[in-house]
C-alpha cells in the first residue's frame, strides 16, 4: 500500500527528518499510528482526512493571525490539529461519540486520566 501521508504537502506535511517522521512527545507518535491504521482498516478516506486536517491547520494558523504558526512550534500545534482532524472524520463516519470524545479529552486535561509513557 503507497503512503498517503506523501500526499500531505505544504503546512499540512507530517514533520519529518531523512524522511521519517519525527514526533517530539509519543502522544504525537500514537495520534499518528491511530490515524494510519483506522484508514488501513477502511474506517475513512484518506482523502477525507487529508482535506480535514487541512482545514483544521488554516484555522489554527487563522486564530493564531499567522500562516506560520503551526510550523513554529515542536509539533504539538501540528499534531493537535491532527487528533482534531481524526476526531472529526471519525465523528462524522459515527465511530466515536463527539460528546464522549470530548470527555476523554477533559479527563486527560484535568488530570483525572493520566496519559502513562
Amino acid at each position: 500500500m503507497a503512503d498517503p501521508t506523501l500526499e500531505l504537502e505544504g503546512s499540512a506535511a507530517i514533520p519529518r527528518s531523512n524522511g521519517e517522521p519525527v514526533f517530539s512527545a509519543p502522544w504525537q507518535g500514537r495520534a499518528f499510528g491511530m490515524a494510519m491504521a483506522l484508514h488501513e482498516q477502511g474506517a475513512f478516506e484518506w482523502k477525507r482526512f487529508r482535506l480535514r486536517l487541512i482545514a483544521e491547520i488554516a484555522e489554527a494558523d487563522a486564530a493564531a493571525g499567522s500562516p506560520d504558526a503551526i510550523e513554529d512550534d515542536d509539533g504539538a500545534l501540528y499534531y493537535s490539529r491532527w487528533l482534531a482532524a481524526l476526531s472529526g472524520v471519525l465523528a462524522e463516519a459515527d465511530l466515536v461519540v463527539a460528546a464522549e470524545l470530548a470527555g476523554r479529552e477533559e479527563d486527560f486535561r484535568t488530570g483525572v486520566r493520566r496519559e502513562v509513557y
